[in-house]
């Protein structure tokens, strides 16, 4: 717990703009967030090219770049690197796959808080049904991207989105449900 209250200080720091803050802070934060790659990328392809590393150091680019958001605290901080690790392992498989995915593939949705995804098309085709899924329900798609991308608990989940952790639960399963029935049609 003290780890983590040291986090969302130096999140308060990078806000503040402390330019240090954030030198301090990735090293803090860099095994946890190997962890999420490395949980990530156990659930592509065998063959995939992009390894958990990789990833890890691209997220970090992108969050420490001169963009870096004002993160409000530690969830918020991962919520944001899984939703940069999404967008990465999507364009990863775009670049691989050029041409459009015929439809039809069958994505497995777990009772585990994980979504299937075995191969490229897998992942955009869920990328793509969340993006829809973003434009009707986005506090659903959020809660997606906040348990399967980020890898947060219900708990953290709900202290992120400010409701509570039954409402999370409960919109979990039906976007759930949602996605596995639009991924199927």
């Amino acid at each position: 717990m003290e780890r983590q209250d040291e986090v969302t200080e130096l999140l308060a720091d990078v806000r503040k703009g402390d330019p240090r803050a954030i030198e301090k802070l990735m090293p803090m934060v860099y095994d946890e967030l190997r962890r999420l790659a490395a949980y990530h990328m156990q659930s592509e392809r065998p063959d995939h090219t992009l390894q958990a590393t990789a990833l890890v150091h691209e997220v970090y680019l992108r969050l420490a770049g001169p963009d870096a958001r004002s993160w409000l605290d530690r969830a918020h901080f991962f919520a944001t690197a899984a939703q940069v690790m999404r967008n990465l392992l999507v364009d990863h498989a775009r670049a691989r796959q050029r041409v459009k995915r015929a439809g039809g593939h069958l994505v497995r949705l777990e009772d585990a808080p994980t979504l299937a995804v075995r191969d490229d098309e897998n992942l955009l085709a869920i990328h793509d049904a969340l993006d829809r899924l973003s434009k009707t329900a986005p506090r659903h798609a959020r809660i997606v991207e906040l348990r399967y991308f980020a890898g947060l608990s219900v708990e953290e989940a709900a202290v992120v989105l400010g409701i509570s952790d039954r409402t999370v639960r409960r919109e979990w399963q039906m976007a759930k449900a949602w996605l596995y029935n639009e991924v199927q049609s």
